[in-house]
């Protein structure tokens, strides 16, 4: 798709998405509630402090583990100077340049750009303490802080050239150095081979790669590699995807895939004359955009497995554009609407100055585009990831039957997510702040990530194991008018458990009535040390809202009442023993979806078959 475009074609002109703020026209003409505001954010930091990062700074991620305290710093830099480039675009009076060239000049004068986490030539290797600034690596954020600079510099090229030529100068010699000499002349894991996995990383280095490269005020000889390079690696990226479209990682990591993706198509249909239009309209592309649309539940919620967590952040201008390219009007609108009700307009913690300019020259659009437009949310099953979902008047449903070898996988095969009435019931928990344990060979022994604290059975204390092979066979699915069901079987997912012939889940949404949710178990050769007290068999439940259980008595076993908050009740059927237990949310990262404790309920099997139902 990718090569045989690039293969008929070249650039032929640079990159020139929105006017430099020397050509005043289009500034002038932004909603004058919108220049204000504009004007407004950076008065924040006329004058700004900007925090100093010391070598110390970057050795803590090796020494510690901790990589938020290098990270805030750094990302506090970054989109500042965006907020600071964007007053004086809506003003230019000059009045914000010094503090601008103060942040770019300490941005030049990084010892690295690459993060700590991702100081290493090797994926997923060993960090090294300090970064080799005789050899720099070209990583997510180097990456997105060449796009930023060059962004900068494009937009407020005149502006600087009046104070000083040092400043382009300064930016252009740090963007050959620090991202296209090593582009061109290595080769980093994340621009794939054709054999071994890729993921986000590919599409969003390549996106500021290319904006850095073709935001240049004069072509560069070595264009023409960038681009041939950057289509190759687009290549190896969506030839990890389904026809699909779905994104293995999530909601949350769609916006640094499949936007990325989107940007990156941006770039290469203006270079070559809308060479790249057509692919707008292939059936992966359009899936990949519809995907975000079809896993939001309500609110700010999204389905979520693995490190993707429920509150996955609001549509902005990248989802409405891609929908506008796509020719989806119910992506338009959806993105609209959580554009206008979202709250943060300005996307003033977004590090990406492009994002942000989109966003101003697309801000009148959506404020006012498809009002009256319905949102529908289809039932849909991703066969490419196992993804299920399905929804009535009160329920949404998810569960995953793929396996354990997703990108930023956590050991969750076959768990399931309810909401009702768009409020989470049953939950997944998403992830922690990120450490060097998160990323690490030690990452299964972080909580959050084990499929005990998902809701999923585990014997005797075995628990799933991570990898491609351990996932759901058997699988089967119906999408109707007043049912939607799937089956599976998850036992390959517990290699571990050698007695575990079979465990089969049943997850029916009959529409209008309620949810069951079966689960059923044999062991091998007739073993009955399975499911006896000292290897018993025992289902987790996470919930959001405190669970009371109270007995609840029927003649052929054992049966409890289940009361999750105030959204409703579920009969357990088939336990013979339950128990609750609070987990405190402590940590920030899990704190923006969770603002108190959650709670994991443990229901023993009483026999070979128990069954969740969850009335209308």
């Amino acid at each position: 798709m990718m090569i045989e475009i690039a293969s008929k074609t070249k650039p032929v002109s640079l990159f020139t998405p929105f006017s430099p703020a020397s050509c005043r026209g289009p500034w002038e003409n932004l909603p004058t509630d919108l220049k204000e505001r504009l004007i407004h954010q950076g008065e924040q930091f006329l004058n700004f402090k900007f925090p100093s990062i010391l070598a110390t700074d970057f050795m803590a991620f090796c020494r510690t583990g901790n990589r938020v305290n290098y990270e805030d710093k750094l990302f506090q830099r970054m989109t500042i100077l965006d907020s600071l480039v964007l007053a004086e675009c809506a003003e230019y009076k000059g009045r914000f340049l010094d503090d601008i060239i103060n942040a770019v000049f300490l941005m030049c004068e990084e010892s690295a750009w690459q993060l700590p986490a991702h100081n290493t030539y090797i994926q997923d290797g060993p960090k090294k303490i300090l970064p080799d600034i005789t050899n720099p690596i070209v990583d997510l954020f180097a990456a997105e802080t060449g796009a930023i600079l060059a962004m900068a510099e494009y937009l407020l090229r005149d502006a600087f050239l009046s104070v000083s030529p040092a400043i382009s100068v300064a930016i252009n010699h740090n963007l050959e150095t620090r991202v296209f000499k090593p582009y061109l002349e290595n080769h980093f894991w994340w621009m794939g081979d054709g054999s071994s996995h890729v993921n986000n990383w590919t599409s969003w280095c390549t996106q500021n790669v290319l904006l850095a490269a073709f935001t240049r005020e004069k072509p560069n000889p070595r264009h023409e590699d960038i681009f041939q390079k950057a289509c190759q690696s687009l290549e190896y990226f969506l030839a990890e995807y389904g026809e699909d479209g779905c994104c293995d990682e999530g909601a949350q990591y769609f916006r640094h895939a499949g936007l990325t993706l989107f940007n990156c198509l941006e770039v290469l249909n203006a270079i070559t004359d809308q060479k790249f239009s057509t692919i707008y309209q292939e059936t992966k592309i359009r899936n990949i955009a519809s995907y975000i649309l079809n896993v939001h539940i309500h609110g700010p919620y999204y389905v979520n497995f693995a490190d993707c967590s429920p509150v996955a952040g609001r549509c902005n201008v990248r989802e409405y554009l891609f929908g506008k390219r796509t020719d989806n009007p119910q992506l338009m609108a959806f993105a609209a609407e959580d554009y206008r009700t979202g709250g943060d307009q300005l996307t003033l913690d977004e590090h990406n100055l492009f994002y942000r300019l989109q966003t101003v020259f697309t801000h009148e659009e959506m404020m006012n585009y498809g009002k009256e437009e319905p949102v529908i949310h289809p039932d849909i099953f991703y066969e490419s990831v196992g993804l299920f979902l399905a929804r009535d008047s009160r329920y949404c449903v998810a569960v995953k039957a793929g396996d354990n070898g997703d990108s930023h996988n956590h050991n969750d095969t076959g768990s399931f997510t309810i909401y009702k009435d768009g409020n989470p019931m049953f939950i997944d928990v998403g992830v922690e702040s990120y450490t060097a344990k998160t990323f690490s060979p030690q990452r299964y022994e972080i909580w959050a990530m084990q499929s005990a604290y998902h809701n999923l059975p585990t014997f005797g204390g075995i628990m799933q194991k991570d990898g491609e092979c351990y996932g759901a066979k058997e699988v089967s699915y119906e999408l109707g008018q007043n049912q939607a069901c799937i089956s599976m079987d998850l036992s390959p997912a517990y290699p571990e458990c050698e007695e575990l012939a079979s465990y089969v889940r049943f997850v029916c949404l009959e529409k209008g009535k309620g949810i069951t949710i079966s689960d059923s178990w044999k062991s091998k050769d007739g073993c009955r040390s399975l499911g006896a007290p000292q290897q018993p068999v025992v289902l987790s439940l996470m919930t959001y809202e405190k669970p009371t259980i109270k007995p609840h008595s029927l003649q052929n076993g054992n049966s409890y009442t289940m009361t999750v908050g105030n959204l409703g009740s579920c009969l357990l059927h088939g336990f013979s023993q339950i128990e609750t237990e609070e987990i405190p949310i402590t940590d920030p990262r899990l704190g923006i979806a969770w603002k108190h404790s959650i709670y994991r309920t443990l229901a023993v099997f009483g026999g070979q078959k128990a069954t969740i139902f969850i009335e209308e």
